[in-house]
C-alpha cells in the first residue's frame, strides 16, 4: 500500500514509461531536519507535465500517507475526500493506477476509522466499481467479501449474482481467471445460505416445506457451479470441503468420492496435500478398508512426514502382523519428532515406546534401530535430550520425561547423555 503511494508522489512523465522517475529537484524537507518517516518529494515546484492541479493532488496524497503512517485516521479521511478530484483527470494516462489507489487507500481507512459503517463502505466500492472496467471485478469480490464479513450473506450473494452477469467486451475474456472466482464464491455462498437452512430444518418444531423447498435450491445453484469449478486445476480446498458435505447429506457418496479422488490424485492439479487429508477423512467417515486408508496416509507421509495424521498411520501399521510394518511405524514416528513441534508431544513419545516394545519381538531390532538412527546421532540428543530438556521436562510434564529417559538407552546407545535427575540436580546445561 504505501509503495502504491510512494510511486503516486513520484514527478508526472511521459504515460507511456510504466514507471515514474525518481529525480526530482526540490525536497519537502529542511535541511538539518531529521524526519520522523521516510519521506517522497511533494513536488511543489510546477514541471513542464505538472501544473498546479496535479501538485495539489500530490501535497494531498503525501498528506494522506504521512497521517495514515501514524495512525491518524480521522485525518487521513478528511484529506481523502479531496483526493478522488485526481479520477477527473485524464490528461497524463494514470487514471487506472489513480483508480486503483483510491480504492485501497479509501477502504483501509474506513477499516481503521473508528466511526465507519456498511454505508461508508458500499458508497465507495459502488464508487470505484462504476469508474472503470479493469477493476470492476475484483473490487465486486472484495465488497462481497466485505459484506459476508458482516454477516450479509443475502447481500453479498446478491453482488456476485450481479457481477456474475458482467459484460464488457474483450474485457470480459481477460478478465476470465476472476470471473471463475465470482462463480466459485457465488456458489460457496449458496452452501453457507444451505447450511443455515439445515441447521433450522433440523429442529423437529420448525420444519416448513417452503424453507425445505428453499434449502433444495440452495444445494442445487451450489452443486452446479461448484462442480464446474473443482474440475478446474488449482487449490479448491474450501469449495471442496463444501461440495462434498452437501454430496454427503444427500447421500450422493459416489460423487464425493469421485471429487475427492480427483482432487487427490489428478496430475493436472498442484500437489496439495490437503487433498490427500480430505479424501482420508471421508474414507475414514464411511468405514473404508485398512488398505485404502494406507495407501492415503503412505502419500502424505511422503509430501508432509511432520502431518498430526501420521500418528494414525503409525496406529494402523502397529496393527500389523508384518515386521516391515512395525519397521515402518518406527520410522515414521522417528521422523515426526525430526521436527521440533512435537519434541514435547506426549503421544508421540508414547507411540514411539510401544512400537520399540513391539519391535524388540524381532530379532534384528537392534539393528533396525540403529540403522534409523545412525543419521541422527549427531544431532537428535542436542534436539531432545539436554540437560536444559531435562529440567523443562521434569517441571512441565514429568510423564514426558519418564518416558523419554526409558529410551534413551536404545535410542542413542553409544552417546553419553545429560538427559535424567542427574543433569537437573547437578543444574549443568548442554
Amino acid at each position: 500500500m504505501m509503495d502504491d503511494t510512494g510511486r503516486e508522489l513520484r514527478p508526472l512523465e511521459d504515460p507511456e514509461d510504466d514507471c515514474y522517475s525518481s529525480s526530482s529537484d526540490d525536497t519537502s524537507v529542511e535541511v538539518g531536519e531529521k524526519p520522523k518517516t521516510p519521506r517522497v518529494d511533494a513536488m511543489c515546484v510546477e514541471t513542464p507535465r505538472e501544473n498546479g492541479f496535479h501538485q495539489s493532488t500530490r501535497i494531498c496524497l503525501e498528506y494522506i500517507r504521512e497521517a495514515m503512517l501514524h495512525h491518524r485516521w480521522q485525518e487521513a479521511a478528511e484529506y481523502m475526500a479531496c483526493y478522488p478530484q485526481m479520477l477527473e483527470d485524464t490528461s497524463f494516462g494514470y487514471t487506472e493506477r489513480c483508480k486503483e489507489l483510491v480504492w485501497r487507500l479509501s477502504t483501509e481507512i474506513l477499516h481503521h476509522h473508528p466511526n465507519s459503517n456498511m454505508d461508508d463502505y458500499n458508497s465507495i466500492y459502488e464508487r470505484m466499481k462504476h469508474s472503470g472496467f479493469k477493476h470492476y471485478l475484483k473490487i465486486s469480490l472484495e465488497h462481497s467479501f466485505h459484506l459476508l464479513l458482516h454477516g450479509h450473506i443475502v447481500d453479498a450473494k446478491r453482488q456476485l449474482l450481479t457481477t456474475a452477469s458482467w459484460r464488457y467486451g474483450k474485457e470480459q475474456a481477460v478478465q476470465h481467471q476472476k470471473a471463475k472466482l465470482i462463480h466459485a464464491y457465488r456458489s460457496l455462498l449458496d452452501y453457507i445460505l444451505w447450511c443455515d437452512k439445515k441447521v433450522s430444518n433440523s429442529d423437529p418444531d420448525y420444519q416448513e416445506s417452503c424453507d425445505i423447498q428453499e434449502k433444495n435450491n440452495n444445494f442445487r445453484q451450489a452443486s452446479v457451479n461448484l462442480k464446474e469449478i473443482v474440475r478446474n486445476p488449482g487449490v479448491w480446498d474450501p469449495f471442496i470441503l463444501s461440495y462434498v458435505e452437501m454430496l454427503e447429506f444427500y447421500k450422493d457418496h459416489k460423487e464425493a468420492l469421485s471429487v475427492l479422488n480427483d482432487y487427490a490424485y489428478d496430475n493436472n492439479f498442484p500437489p496439495n496435500p490437503n487433498a490427500h487429508v480430505y479424501l482420508y477423512q471421508y474414507l475414514k467417515r464411511h468405514d473404508a478398508p485398512e488398505k485404502k486408508l494406507l495407501k492415503v496416509l503412505k502419500i502424505l507421509h511422503v509430501s508432509v512426514p511432520s502431518h498430526e495424521l501420521m500418528l494414525e498411520y503409525s496406529s494402523l501399521l502397529l496393527q500389523s502382523e508384518k515386521e516391515s510394518d512395525i519397521q515402518k511405524a518406527f520410522r515414521i514416528i522417528v521422523e515426526m519428532l525430526d521436527f521440533a513441534c512435537w519434541r514435547s508431544n506426549l503421544d508421540v513419545w508414547n507411540r514411539l515406546k510401544a512400537i520399540i516394545q513391539k519391535l524388540k519381538s524381532q530379532k534384528d531390532w537392534r539393528k533396525v534401530v540403529h540403522a534409523e538412527m545412525a543419521g541422527r546421532k549427531d544431532w537428535w540428543p542436542v534436539l531432545h535430550f539436554t540437560s536444559f530438556h531435562a529440567s523443562k521436562d521434569s517441571d512441565e510434564n514429568p510423564d514426558l520425561m519418564e518416558v523419554k529417559a526409558s529410551l534413551i538407552n536404545v535410542l542413542c546407545p553409544d552417546t553419553k547423555l545429560k538427559y535424567g535427575a542427574r543433569g537437573v540436580n547437578s543444574g549443568e546445561r548442554t
